[in-house]
């Protein structure tokens, strides 16, 4: 009987073990769903776009979202799928972005201040499990507007321009566009509100390409403005630069030393992959400038210097009597005589004193405001990151390292990151009609 008992037991617990053990198996194959906002939402305003990365190998079953509120909440988005609790193990789903729209048009009841947004997602598996994800907002309603000054803009293609601005209402950032480029604004000394921003009217940008002023929210709020201007075309020269075997013997193997491959194409990677690498780290050099003007006088032009290039040369780069290249050489090179001593177009602060490639030894000095001069091919540098210099004060000397076939010096003025034609900085005239004037209170 005990053992007849005793067997039935067994029987049931082996039962019981099979049973088990698939459902236990089915639950240990189980996932949570990893969220992760994309990008992380800081503001919601009238309709704002919200992106979730969602990863879960077996997928979700139900995703939703809600904003929280003084106690309320409000739906804003959700998914249901079938479930699947029993092949889900079979599925490789891949990461997808959700995006749904936040703000007061798809939460009528939402008042400026602060909110939270929720993110909730169930696993499609046997667990079903419950993740959520969840940021503090700021819901930001009242629009962006901008004004702009009354002055006459007349602008030089391959120019810089002033403009003063005051953007008002809910607003994050506020400065000019042209085209697609856009250009900071910065608080002016002594004014409540007024902003500053100096813009590049690029020598390739369309001339039918009108500057506006903008302001704008990280909530997606943007307002425009319009000032009045008048574009003024150039005309920019067409050179044809002959090279030879031992120009590109000098230039390649003291840029890139131990080089693999023939000088020519050596050469062309040099002169295009480089040149477009070192001018985006001139062109990042503009978040290190300081936020008010430097320098009281115009900029010096280097003294007795005979000017080899122009601003916006396209050259045309021929071997052996074949065109191999083209680029835009953006700057002037000015010569003297050999080890010139190269000084301070300007008073400003010393952001870049080392080799860059193409430029060779190479000192970027910030004017303030986003307006930055470049001194490159020097053969000393005698001043260091950080070193406050005053307009006149040498710096270095000339030379011809970096792609130079001969002593000079490359001189060039960028605003904010875009390189700009230096001879109105050099003309004191054109400096106290764009801009000193407009400043005087």
């Amino acid at each position: 009987m005990i053992r007849k008992a005793m067997g039935k037991i067994i029987a049931l617990i082996m039962l019981l073990a099979l049973i088990a053990t698939p459902i236990a198996t089915l639950f240990f194959l189980s996932a949570h769903t990893t969220l992760a906002f994309n990008p992380q939402p800081h503001d919601i305003g009238v309709s704002t776009w919200v992106g979730v990365r969602v990863s879960n190998p077996h997928g979700t079953r139900d995703l939703t979202a809600w904003v929280e509120q003084n106690g309320m909440q409000t739906m804003l988005m959700e998914t249901k799928t079938p479930a699947d609790r029993i092949k889900f193990w079979l599925a490789q789903v891949p990461d997808q972005d959700l995006h749904f729209m936040a703000g007061s048009k798809a939460a009528p009841g939402l008042k400026e201040g602060k909110a939270r947004l929720v993110v909730e997602a169930q696993s499609n598996d046997f667990r079903g499990a419950t993740d959520t994800i969840s940021t503090d907002v700021d819901v930001v309603l009242r629009p962006p507007s901008v004004s702009a000054d009354g002055f006459q803009h007349y602008i030089n293609q391959g120019g810089s321009e002033m403009v003063l601005l005051t953007p008002s209402g809910s607003w994050s950032e506020a400065g000019v566009r042209v085209g697609k480029d856009t250009y900071r604004s910065f608080a002016v000394e002594g004014s409540q509100g007024q902003r500053l921003a100096l813009f590049a009217y690029p020598w390739d940008m369309p001339i039918d390409t009108a500057p506006v002023v903008y302001a704008k929210n990280s909530a997606g709020g943007e307002a425009t403005a319009r000032f009045w201007f008048k574009i003024f075309p150039k005309k920019f020269r067409m050179r044809d630069l002959d090279i030879d075997d031992k120009f590109l013997d000098k230039v390649v193997n003291q840029i890139d030393p131990g080089g693999s491959g023939d000088l020519l194409t050596r050469f062309l990677k040099i002169n295009g992959e480089m040149r477009r690498a070192n001018n985006k780290t001139l062109a990042d050099l503009r978040f290190k400038t300081a936020g008010k003007f430097l320098w009281t006088d115009s900029f010096l032009q280097l003294a007795n210097s005979k000017v080899e290039s122009e601003f916006a040369d396209v050259r045309s780069y021929i071997y052996k009597g074949k065109k191999v290249d083209q680029q835009v050489h953006l700057g002037f090179d000015l010569a003297v005589s050999a080890h010139t001593p190269v000084v301070a177009s300007n008073d400003g602060k010393v952001i870049w004193a080392a080799p860059l490639g193409i430029y060779g030894n190479c000192i970027v000095v910030d004017h303030g405001y986003s307006l930055q001069s470049i001194y490159g091919h020097l053969s000393s540098i005698a001043v260091k990151e950080g070193d406050v210099v005053k307009r006149g004060g040498e710096m270095g000397k000339s030379g011809s390292t970096g792609l130079a076939g001969g002593d000079h010096l490359h001189y060039s003025m960028q605003v904010e990151g875009v390189e700009v034609n230096p001879v109105e900085w050099w003309d004191a005239h054109w400096i106290k009609d764009h801009v000193q004037d407009r400043l005087k209170r």
